[in-house]
């Protein structure tokens, strides 16, 4: 106990050196100028960081990418809410609802809800991890490639829940998703598909032009189509963003609860992520909730479930990376390349080796979500000011951004392409009513889905009843084929109701 009290105090102490401390700030202004451009993700940011870690200490080393990804995220949502471009993708699921508030006059409550519970959910997130890093993994190394199959197809599954309008049209925004998803070369034989012989085609769409596109490009040709500018409705005034914010962490305790435990929870899923992370918050959200009319038109309440959940996912996905060495994300796989050139390796005996490195990580999470406020408030009062610009300056901006943040990906003009005709394709789609959130969802877990499934009938050769074998795989694959089966329930229940009463009357 005392070795342990030792190692808390000098890790607290590395934390708040003065060159520590600088990287803190350094590291939350570059994630928040990152996340606020759109397409430039925190992924792409942490590999941006490595070259300058060779020059730091380990624990600078981690802090910088810890503060950076935490603001990020963030960072994401004040684009998504001004003019509809999410900045990274774990802002895409609430990306329709913050832009119709803000379109309502509401952008204040939107990022002042973006702030306050985004730090809350980094900090039960910190928590978490700070008190339940072994016992977590352990439970997350219990799942195979049967419970990952249930889960991608739960996510996707809840997309009839996401969905605004017909479920009909939300799957078929979700299954064009997932086949953009299967272009490339096949996970299993390792041949081409629906390439047509373009060698551009062969790593597949990429995810993020294809997002800035359907959400991005789509919105733009829609305000130069109508000749008008929506998101220059209102004016943000950074001075009274948080008001009304009291009101709804009262209102929403509940929801603040689930979605940090769901965000947690998907965070130690290696592989998973905070953009997952908050889609599975936003149908849990939209199941639960009195006023499912509103989401997709403009729903603070999704705000506050996703926002909450993509933020308390970060540290959730520290937890297999630190214990096992496995990546939770994108980003913790730069941690852990970080870890061994500095010569640690991840895994229990790290704990004991260097356990005052990992509690300056603990504490790191806590300090960057408590800088969120102010910083996330100058970040809103910089941010905001892009609506006074007027519009034929504006758009051409917007344009570049996205343009730049396609190419920056991976350096390649046919990403630039991607864009373009993920763009017209969202664009059409959404003057006949067809939502594009979906699309995205189908992009980011296809991949998963397919991968799983044939690895799953390789290792089980080609016997179905396996997916239903093991207790954690026979629980998920229950609910997703409940839910399946639910609106054709509704609707012969409708239809019974119907004739029962035609029967009454005659």
């Amino acid at each position: 106990m005392v070795r342990n009290m030792d190692a808390v105090v000098h890790g607290v102490q590395m934390l708040f050196a003065p060159q520590t401390f600088l990287t803190i700030v350094a590291c939350s202004l570059y994630g928040l100028f990152v996340g606020s451009i759109p397409g430039l993700s925190a992924t792409l940011a942490a590999s941006l960081l490595v070259p300058f870690t060779f020059f730091m200490d380990p624990l600078p080393a981690l802090v910088a990418i810890v503060t950076m990804s935490a603001m990020a995220i963030f960072a994401g949502d004040i684009p998504a809410a001004l003019i509809r471009i999410p900045g990274t993708p774990s802002s895409a699921a609430y990306t329709q609802d913050s832009f119709a508030l803000t379109k309502q006059g509401k952008a204040q409550l939107v990022l002042g809800t973006d702030i306050i519970f985004s730090a809350i959910g980094g900090l039960m997130g910190a928590v978490v991890l700070m008190t339940s890093a072994p016992l977590l993994a352990e439970v997350a190394m219990n799942f195979s490639t049967f419970e990952y199959f249930w889960l991608a197809a739960l996510g996707l599954s809840a997309t009839v829940m996401v969905s605004a309008g017909s479920q009909a049209k939300g799957a078929i925004a979700m299954c064009l998703g997932l086949f953009l998803s299967t272009i490339g070369v096949d996970i299993t034989l390792g041949c081409p598909r629906f390439t047509f012989g373009n060698v551009d085609l062969l790593n597949g769409v990429s995810f993020i032009p294809a997002m800035i596109g359907v959400f991005g490009i789509s919105e733009i040709m829609r305000n130069v189509s109508e000749r008008q500018m929506d998101f220059a409705i209102t004016k943000v005034k950074s001075k009274g963003i948080f008001a009304g914010v009291g009101k709804l962490f009262k209102k929403y305790q509940w929801n603040m609860w689930r979605s940090g435990i769901i965000g947690t929870i998907i965070g130690v899923l290696p592989g998973a992520g905070a953009d997952i992370a908050a889609w599975i918050a936003y149908a849990v959200s939209k199941r639960g909730s009195k006023e499912k009319e509103l989401y997709g038109k403009g729903s603070i309440e999704a705000i506050v479930d996703s926002g909450t959940a993509n933020n308390a996912c970060l540290a959730g996905d520290w937890v297999p990376a630190l214990v096992f060495g496995i990546p939770g994300d994108s980003i913790t796989a730069v941690v852990i390349g970080v870890l061994f050139m500095k010569g640690l390796r991840p895994g229990p005996m790290i704990f004991e080796t260097q356990p005052e490195i990992i509690y300056g990580v603990y504490f790191a999470f806590i300090v960057a979500n408590l800088l969120m406020v102010p910083f996330g408030w100058l970040a809103v009062k910089v941010s905001s000011q892009m609506l006074r610009v007027p519009k034929n300056i504006l758009i051409p901006i917007i344009l570049m951004f996205a343009i730049t943040g396609a190419f920056a990906i991976n350096n390649d003009v046919f990403d630039i392409i991607t864009l373009g005709v993920l763009g017209i394709i969202g664009f059409f789609m959404e003057r006949n009513g067809y939502p594009v959130a979906p699309i995205v969802l189908g992009l980011v877990l296809g991949p998963i889905l397919e991968q799983n499934f044939m690895t799953s009938m390789i290792k089980s050769a080609w016997n179905l009843l396996l997916f239903f074998t093991r207790p954690i795989s026979a629980l998920l694959g229950i609910i997703t084929v409940a839910m399946w089966g639910f609106p054709f329930l509704m609707i012969f229940l409708e239809k019974t109701k119907t004739n029962n009463s035609g029967s009454i009357q005659r």
